[in-house]
């Protein structure tokens, strides 16, 4: 049960790039949501995959820690879950209520690619953030890229309104 948790249901065992397979989820989710307008239920998902990623990622630290021989295993994917998760919380849905839904897809994918970017680059202070103890430091850069990316979609969506 523990490794279906930290790797968001397996998701963080597949290859290549398994930080990339466990970002999709709540990608998908707000893609699917999203068009359908169904904005709701959009934000209890995001809230419930954000509080669940935050609590896995630092109550099973130890565990995970343990069980793969490093601090910040890459098949540990809850924490882009969590980042991806509040990237998703901190955009507006919908994007653009006057166009069509497609355009909610289009910012799923938008968030996913920024939050992608800035979750591999990790710019400062998202890089410094990794030293934080335990969980912490597998977490906060997950959600300092998500704010970052949010941050920059956001500029997208000002600059095409």
């Amino acid at each position: 049960m523990r490794l279906m948790l930290v790797t968001a249901g397996g998701l963080g065992l597949l290859r290549p790039a398994p930080g990339t397979w466990g970002s999709l989820p709540p990608t998908l989710v707000a893609a699917v949501l999203g068009y359908m307008g169904n904005d709701n239920w959009l934000l209890i998902i995001m809230i419930a995959m954000l509080l669940g990623g935050i609590a896995v990622s630092t109550l099973l630290a130890t565990w995970y820690a343990d069980h793969f021989g490093k601090h910040d295993p890459s098949q540990v994917v809850c924490d882009e879950v969590a980042g991806m998760a509040l990237c998703v919380l901190l955009l507006p849905w919908p994007a653009f209520p006057e166009q069509n839904p497609w355009s909610s897809v289009g910012l799923a994918m938008a968030a996913f690619l920024m939050f992608r970017l800035f979750d591999i680059l990790k710019p400062p202070p998202i890089y410094q953030s990794q030293s934080l103890p335990g969980g912490w430091g597998v977490l906060v850069d997950d959600l300092l890229a998500g704010v970052a990316a949010a941050a920059v979609c956001w500029a997208g969506i000002l600059l095409l309104r």
